[in-house]
Formats: C-alpha cells, sequence, structure tokens
C-alpha cells in the first residue's frame, strides 16, 4: 500500500499541496468548502491497496496557495494530471467539490472515467461559493469585523458540519481542517468566469451520488433528484452519518465507493469502468 506521498506541486502560479498513493486506477478525490485534502484521510488508509489516490488541497484552501475559484480547480486539475502522467481518472467531489467534479465530468468527458457527487448541493450547476444553506454575506460580515477565528467557531457549529461519529480523531481532524481556511474567498472579489451550465448534462459515464443518512433535508433531496435525472447515476445513502459521511462512517462509505469504481473485486454491484 505505501506511505502516503505529501509535496507541495507548482501549478500555474500557485502552490498546492498534493497527497498521492496506491497503485491501479486513478481516483481524485475534491475537498468541500472551507476544508481541505485531509478531509480524505480514512479512503487513503482504506483504498490505496487498489486505486492510485490523488487528493489537493484547492488553491485558496488549506496549505494551497492562490485565489479560490472554480475556474481555477478545473485548470488546476488538467495541469495536475499532466504533471502525474494521468490521462483518464475518476473524480469524486465532495459538497462544494461537486460542483467542481461535475463540471470536470462536463468539460473532459473522454479523461473522465466516472463521477461521484457527494453530499451535492442544490444549485449544483450554479458557478460560484456556497449558497442557499450557508449565510455568506452573515459570515462576510463576521470575518470582516471580528475576525477569521470567529467565522472558524461559528463554521464549526453548522449543521454541514455536524459528526454523528463518537471518533475522537474524526473531530480532531475537522476542528485542524477549519482552524487552517484562511477565508480569503470570503471577502475577495468574485473571480469565477466559467459559463453556466443551465441543464444537467447527459454524460455517458456511470455517476454515484451519495449522502449521510442523517445529511440536511436540502442536501437529501438533491441527492435524490440528481440520482434520478442524471443518466447512468445510482445513489448511495451512508447509514450513521451526517454531510461528512466519509468521517462519520468510513467503513460504509468506502465500501459504496469500492463497489462503485472496482468491477473487477465486485463485478455485480461495480458500475465504473475505470481504467
Amino acid at each position: 500500500m505505501g506511505t502516503p506521498l505529501n509535496e507541495l506541486v507548482e501549478v500555474r502560479g500557485a502552490r498546492l499541496r498534493v497527497r498521492t498513493a496506491g497503485n491501479g486506477p486513478a481516483v481524485l478525490f475534491v475537498h468541500g468548502w472551507a476544508i481541505d485534502l485531509d478531509m480524505w484521510t480514512p479512503q487513503f488508509a482504506a483504498l490505496s491497496d487498489r486505486y492510485r489516490l490523488i487528493a489537493f488541497d484547492r488553491r485558496g484552501f488549506g496549505h494551497s496557495s492562490g485565489t479560490a475559484g472554480i475556474d481555477h480547480d478545473l485548470a488546476d486539475i488538467e495541469e495536475l494530471l499532466a504533471v502525474l502522467g494521468v490521462e483518464r481518472v475518476a473524480i469524486v467531489g465532495m459538497s462544494q467539490g461537486a460542483r467542481v467534479a461535475l463540471r470536470w465530468a462536463v468539460y473532459s468527458p473522454r479523461a473522465t472515467t466516472c463521477l461521484v457527487l457527494d453530499g451535492p448541493p442544490r444549485d449544483l450547476l450554479a458557478v460560484g461559493r456556497p449558497q442557499g444553506e450557508i449565510t455568506l454575506a452573515a459570515y462576510r460580515e463576521l470575518v470582516r469585523n471580528e475576525g477569521i477565528d470567529a467565522f472558524r467557531r461559528h463554521w464549526l457549529e453548522h449543521p454541514l458540519m455536524r459528526l454523528y461519529t463518537t471518533e475522537p480523531r474524526a473531530h480532531a481532524l475537522v476542528k485542524e481542517m477549519v482552524g487552517r481556511y484562511p477565508g480569503q474567498d470570503l471577502i475577495e472579489a468574485e473571480s469565477e468566469s466559467l459559463p453556466g451550465i443551465r441543464s444537467l448534462p447527459r454524460l455517458d459515464m456511470p455517476i454515484l451520488v451519495v449522502n449521510g443518512e442523517h445529511d440536511t433535508t436540502t442536501r437529501l433531496l438533491a441527492g435524490a433528484e440528481l440520482a434520478r435525472a442524471l443518466p447512468h447515476a445510482q445513489l448511495a445513502i451512508i447509514p450513521g452519518a451526517g454531510h461528512l459521511s466519509n468521517l462519520d462512517n468510513p467503513g460504509a462509505y468506502n465500501q459504496a465507493l469500492d463497489q462503485f469504481l472496482a468491477p473487477v473485486h465486485r463485478p455485480h454491484r461495480s458500475t465504473c469502468h475505470a481504467e
């Protein structure tokens, strides 16, 4: 399996923290808002004996420099995969990262073996920062008036960040990640330049939609709607888990991913023909 390799990679004027481990079909993990690649620690521990796992801190998050933006994320992924010599990849996007993953699949379908949308937002096709359940205007004012630490305290109390597991390490990990979030995207001018996608695309690839059993009502509805609307899609509900389902119940989450990603291992359940 090997120890995960962490490095800083120069990509388009920014230094991105990148983690890789394992061999086999390539799987790229894209984290959610205000957290970073460390959210995928349980997946690296369990799946790197069967896949080549890749995760990165999106620019403006975690240990990566640069200005946050989905347009940047897509260009960064393209260059990062080229640096790593990866031609085709399965992409797993969580929450805001699901926006990135869907757009990557739309714009680079030939480079995408399959798509996982984890805890996707209701307005998945929108370009920009989190909306709806997240009171951005209030958080922006909080940062400006009281500083980033005040925001971090409030964000950790948000329903989307609630953990249902009693595992101490998971709780410590979430606090560590939020503690690294710099918050620049809350107060900087919007930099998105991508055209909007007005309707769900007909992606000719296997798609897995994931929700935690105790995810918010809005996210559960979004997941069910996407699974019905997207061609070749299936829905996995992670028991005993909230929005951070990969941390709440990593065993069930890893099993759902593995059953989707690896037809060689479980041909009667798997659909993702990774190469």
